[in-house]
């Protein structure tokens, strides 16, 4: 499964003329040319389809990141391609000053697909979020009360919610907010997976709770099982909102439409972004009943771009893919797989592993290597992963992947720790 396929020269990976570029001078002329925000692992993708991508020289590679969930219902996925082509046939931007023929049936069916009444459709994840700040704050002034620039939003620490400005204000890590003072204030930080130290930052003030029912970025941390149903009574005792970001974990990661199912709780909002794009465009949304997004009105919160018709007919796919295909069967399903298959690696490289759903982290031994060093043995295996935090790597493959291509995968995850072990 890790073979090479030969594809000659891939003409798409060259300059305008069509020149084509190696491995290293694609690497070569990003280096030079682009800002270094990223430091991406030496592979040069061309081409994808379905769980796999080859690269320019022909390689092919298991992807286990799926574009953070962007990806999760495959590259190329031929409904989503589909889609896309006939709306690029149509029109493709008209903003928001009309309506067009997509917005409706996408924000009916979002709506109905979250159990919620009204959809505000924006572009990135980090968009839906500053999105649902803008709109705890309106809803803390104008129907709970809260005095005018006083509202506060409780925050988890070792969260990630997107890299704006008011965002990184209440990150603890010093990569994401370190030197981009002065900060947004409005925000009080407690431990993820603390109910109680939630409860304590908890006042009059108190807008909104904001929280990711599973943390990707830490290392797919998930919380005690009574967390979220502690959180959701806290809210609803003290008159304050409870917002899901589910760009992450929502929309098939975790076996459900919703992570948040897994405990029963409905949050006042969720935040849906990634895999709403099909993996083709950033489409994101915030989703609420009109007691809470009722308090935007027109001229107050928007965008250009945000429910275009091509987000549109791509975002309406999306529901009816989760509805009526195998993807949550498939996330389920292989989930399971994927959890047993990581208590193997317990004690023999790992110190420790978690899972739900088709998501899973893994805590390398510190001695034995960085998450980075892992991310690039794999890489040689023909497998992509993504390190975080020290020496934690992150698995999250398409909902599309196949059985014995996951646990190829995984025997390849084996391999390499049995190799640090060796060499240790």
């Amino acid at each position: 499964m890790s073979e090479t396929r030969a594809l000659g020269p891939q003409e798409t990976g060259g300059d305008p003329a069509g020149t084509a570029y190696s491995t290293a001078e694609h690497i070569r002329l990003a280096e030079t040319h682009s800002a270094h925000n990223y430091a991406p692992l030496p592979v040069v993708v061309a081409e994808g389809d379905g769980a796999w991508v080859t690269d320019v020289e022909g390689r092919r590679y298991l992807d286990c990141l799926a574009g953070y969930s962007a990806v999760n219902f495959g590259h190329r996925n031929p409904e989503l391609v589909a889609a896309a082509r006939q709306q690029l046939e149509r029109v493709t931007l008209t903003s928001r000053a009309f309506y067009h023929d997509r917005f409706a049936p996408f924000v009916t069916a979002l709506a109905g697909l979250a159990g919620k009444g009204r959809v505000l459709p924006m572009n990135s994840g980090a968009e839906a979020v500053e999105t649902a700040v803008k709109v705890s704050r309106r809803w803390a002034y104008d129907v709970k009360g809260v005095p005018p620039d006083q509202a506060t939003i409780v925050v988890a620490g070792g969260n990630f919610h997107g890299r704006t400005t008011t965002i990184v204000s209440f990150s603890d890590d010093p990569d994401a907010y370190g030197g981009y003072g002065p900060y947004t204030p409005g925000f009080r930080t407690v431990p993820y997976g603390d109910a109680d130290a939630a409860a304590e930052a908890v006042d009059s003030t108190t807008a909104a709770i904001l929280v990711e029912p599973v943390q990707g970025e830490a290392g797919v941390i998930v919380p005690p099982p009574d967390y979220l149903p502690r959180l959701r009574e806290l809210c609803d005792r003290n008159r304050v909102l409870l917002i899901a970001d589910e760009v992450q974990s929502g929309l098939g990661r975790t076996g459900t439409v919703r992570a948040c199912e897994h405990t029963g709780v409905v949050p006042d909002a969720y935040l849906f972004g990634k895999a709403l794009g099909g993996g083709i465009l950033p489409v994101s949304a915030m989703v609420a009943d009109e007691d809470v997004l009722g308090v935007v009105k027109p001229g107050q919160h928007g965008s250009t771009f945000g429910g275009n018709p091509m987000a549109c007919a791509l975002g309406s796919t999306v529901v009816r893919m989760l509805r009526d295909g195998p993807y949550l069967d498939n996330a389920r399903r292989l989930g399971e797989l994927l959890r047993t298959r990581l208590k193997e690696f317990e004690g023999r490289g790992a110190v420790s592993t978690r899972c739900i759903g088709l998501w899973a982290g893994i805590d390398v031994a510190p001695e034995l290597a960085t998450g980075r060093r892992m991310c690039e043995l794999l890489a040689e295996r023909g497998v992509l992963v993504k390190d975080t935090h020290g020496s934690t790597i992150r698995l999250s493959p398409p909902l599309v992947v196949s059985e014995d291509d996951l646990d190829w995968g995984l025997d390849q995850i084996s391999a390499v720790l049995t190799e640090l072990g060796a060499d240790a």
